[in-house]
């Protein structure tokens, strides 16, 4: 067996390089990170060939003395801590010091920099590892760091790098998710001479916006609903898209913690059950949200790279989370629509776009109904009564004379008209078709009737306790031991559910009872699904998730069915219910209920003053 012995400086760089340096935009991110950390104003990025042939990072931040300039590149060494107690409040982005030591063993290195109140610059090369004498040089204050042919000493790493134009996108999205993360800092980015991304830096909200915009599209704004919480010293704001504004791929969901962009399963999965009640299936929805909690909760020394990170109260962060996103998109209800970010032809946000995405956290009550004018044209409900409230549709017998289209509202006034206006005609039995101040209204009656039975049926559980059913035969089950222990220290919470169960061993649970409303589901499955998540997150909504299934095809069967002819007074009083029940943007499935159609737009679909 060979003799044990010491790897090696340059081999040691080149291992640590293989953690940390995947490809050219892992490169980006530790240069870019070091000048966030140096309190950089602006940093340019320029690109050749997708950053195998060049990569060049140039800030203007505190700048490197020159007796560091050598200490700079060395393994390992670092100015953002010195003790185990500085890595336990660390705010920095980096911290480790390894990042430069290694780019620069693979890779042709030049670090330049002038530090603040020197009146010159210096320069080192380092390549391959050798590190050369520092040589006087021009610069402003700030540094640049230049890495030339990268890999070109590992050439089995250099083969697993993709095209040019991938390897750019990479850096693109790379810059564009550090953007995000420090608005009030100027970033450009060029690729191969030519300009490719210029992102001022935000000075107020509309600014904050604006870049938002820059990044996610110009449709986000107007799309999305902001949120402002703060308890249990931790403080959540930013942007989360609304349900009707899903995508396809999770390829816009930006989460930071301390101004660090991370994947954490426990974020992941608060997020994912706030939308639970609103997204269409294998939708994604879209948001920039930022985490901002003491340093001491969380450890982000638990991934090479720090793209993962660990709460230490799993539980109180999760259901933080969750709780926020929850309420911010209850808070959404049919007929509310964020103003539209105006254009110019070149793509630019002209308006304030702060005002593009209202208030969540301290959010206004909904106007009263009586605040609306009860005055309504003929054969229209006045707002202020209910002919026919929605629970009476399902006991109406015989179908009601089909209704003809009736004359169109008069000119109003914004805000003399409610959200979703009043019902003209129906089409096909299947939509409602509504005038408001903005134009036409279209509601899928069925779907926005369902969710109005759901939600009704979800509080009315709410405020009652829920019956439970004792099983014939109690049910032994083998659980692991986490979760038996889960079982037990929970058996108080989950009996308030209905599920009654008792450990019988290191690794087994009996239940004997289940709630009511689930009666004939398998409960051997419900149960291990309930006890997993409680050992995992410490808390289960599974159980909840559960019942609400069986709500949503209870709804589903007691809402108005496509095909249902329904009166004028009917109408109206559904897109009433509908303007006062949370989330009646989407059916249970995340399906929309009402869409809105401007004047502007249909003016536009017939070509009129052209």
């Amino acid at each position: 067996m060979p003799a044990i012995r010491l790897l090696p400086p340059e081999l040691i760089n080149q291992i640590a390089a293989g953690e940390v340096i995947e490809r050219p935009s892992s490169v980006v991110k530790e240069l870019v990170e070091n000048s966030l950390d140096a309190g950089a104003q602006r940093i340019e990025v320029d690109i050749e060939a997708g950053g195998t042939r060049l990569i060049r990072i140039r800030d203007d931040g505190v700048g490197i003395d020159r007796d560091e300039l050598a200490l700079a590149v060395a393994s390992h060494a670092t100015s953002k801590i010195g003790s185990f107690d500085d890595l336990e409040h660390v705010a920095s982005m980096g911290f480790r010091g390894e990042a430069l030591a290694s780019v620069s063993s693979v890779s042709r290195f030049v670090l330049t920099s002038r530090a603040r109140g020197d009146d010159s610059a210096f320069r080192i090369e380092v390549e391959g590892g050798r590190l050369h004498e520092a040589r006087p040089a021009q610069h402003p204050p700030g540094t640049s760091a230049e890495v030339r042919d990268l890999f070109y000493n590992v050439p089995a790493r250099r083969k697993f790098l993709r095209a040019e134009r991938t390897e750019f996108a990479h850096i693109d999205d790379l810059l564009k998710s550090l953007a995000l993360a420090r608005g009030g800092v100027e970033f450009r980015l060029s690729h191969n001479g030519k300009p490719v991304r210029m992102l001022k830096a935000a000075r107020d909200e509309a600014g904050a916006l604006l870049r938002v915009a820059d990044v996610l599209g110009e449709d986000f704004p107007a799309q999305s609903l902001r949120v402002e919480h703060a308890a249990a010293g931790m403080h959540l704001h930013g942007w989360v898209g609304l349900p009707t504004a899903s995508r396809a791929q999770a390829d816009a969901q930006y989460f930071y913690v301390n101004g660090r962009l991370v994947r954490d399963r426990v974020v992941a999965h608060a997020v994912r059950q706030a939308y639970a009640d609103v997204l269409f299936h294998g939708r994604h929805p879209s948001f920039v949200l930022y985490l901002e909690l003491d340093p001491v909760g969380v450890d982000v020394n638990v991934h090479p790279a720090k793209h993962e990170v660990r709460f230490r109260e799993q539980r109180l962060v999760h259901d933080f989370l969750f709780r926020t996103l929850h309420e911010a998109l209850a808070h959404t209800r049919a007929g509310q629509v964020p103003s539209q970010a105006q254009t110019t032809e070149t793509g630019a946000l002209r308006m304030a776009v702060a005002e593009a995405a209202p208030m969540i956290g301290a959010v206004a009550a909904p106007r009263s109904l009586t605040a609306w004018p009860t005055h309504a044209p003929q054969n229209r409900l006045p707002l202020g009564v209910r002919e026919q409230p929605l629970a009476g549709y399902a006991a109406l017998l015989g179908e009601p004379p089909r209704m003809q289209a009736q004359a169109p509202l008069p000119d109003t006034e914004p805000g003399e008209a409610p959200p979703l206006g009043y019902a003209i005609a129906q089409l096909k039995s299947i939509y409602i078709l509504a005038e408001n101040a903005q134009g036409m209204v279209l509601v899928d009656m069925h779907a926005a009737h369902e969710r109005i039975t759901y939600e009704k049926l979800k509080n009315g559980r709410a405020v009652s306790n829920l019956r439970s059913q004792l099983l014939l035969v109690p049910l032994n089950l083998a659980v692991s031991a986490k979760e038996a222990a889960a079982a037990e220290e929970h058996a108080e919470a989950l009996a308030e559910w209905g599920l009654e169960l008792s450990r019988s061993g290191p690794a087994g649970v009996v239940v004997r009872r289940i709630p009511a409303l689930l009666e004939g589901a398998d409960v051997a499955q419900l149960t291990r699904d309930v006890l997993a998540e409680l050992a995992q997150h410490g808390s289960s909504r599974r159980l909840q998730e559960l019942e609400n299934e069986l709500l949503s095809t209870m709804a589903c069967h007691g809402s108005v069915r496509a095909g249902r002819r329904l009166s004028i007074p009917e109408m109206n009083a559904l897109l009433r219910e509908m303007e006062e029940t949370e989330r009646s943007g989407q059916c249970n499935h995340g399906r929309p209920t009402w869409t809105q159609l401007s004047l502007a737009e249909l003016d536009k679909l017939f070509l009129r003053g052209r």
